[in-house]
């Protein structure tokens, strides 16, 4: 069966984006076999590149779901116009032999307004710098799209990204397709 990765990529408890990532994580388990984590409660260290790092429960955890991982979908809030330290910090500890051929949705999760729109342009080029396959659309949400008990409650947000997953459905199954017919390179 299909797997796919979802990411919180939010550390600020009462946030957001982990709702949304939950709520995406419901849906896609409909479908497909998902794996969620929040950035809230996996710890990991601030990245520094030594191999002490390498061996952390944690850190080797995340390397291996995202491995074992046929696809992602990503949620991070926007912060000063760009993705969150923690998403970005638990990026750092994978590479492209996590992500290479591998379909990646986007989400972003703002506080209101027009934000979200930085956050994923930075996301999808730290995606790319990993060799995954962004998928050319995306979702932003905000404050207005969730209730006071922080579910998602705006039909036209939810309809939204039951298309995303559709998408993302798609081109996993296109890409182990590919996979399969040796069109593209197996990891």
């Amino acid at each position: 069966m299909t797997k796919v990765l979802v990411i919180s990529g939010s550390s600020r408890k009462g946030a957001l984006t982990p709702r949304f990532a939950l709520e995406a994580y419901q849906i896609i388990e409909k479908n497909m076999e998902a794996t969620y984590i929040s950035l809230q409660d996996f710890n990991l260290p601030v990245y520094n590149g030594t191999k002490e790092q390498q061996m952390l429960e944690n850190v080797t955890r995340l390397q291996q779901m995202a491995e074992e991982a046929d696809g992602f979908f990503i949620v991070t809030p926007e912060y000063h116009n760009g993705i969150s330290g923690a998403l970005k910090n638990a990026l750092d500890f994978l590479g492209k032999k996590h992500f290479i051929n591998k379909p990646a949705a986007i989400a972003a999760v703002s506080g209101g307004g027009k934000g979200g729109i930085n956050a994923l342009n930075n996301l999808r080029l730290v995606l790319r710098g990993l060799q995954a396959n962004v998928l050319p659309s995306q979702v932003i949400t905000d404050e207005g799209d969730f209730d006071d008990a922080l579910k998602l409650t705006n039909e036209n947000a939810r309809e939204r990204l039951k298309a995303l997953v559709d998408e993302l459905n798609m081109y996993i199954t296109l890409t182990q397709k590919m996979k399969a017919d040796h069109r593209v390179k197996v990891n």
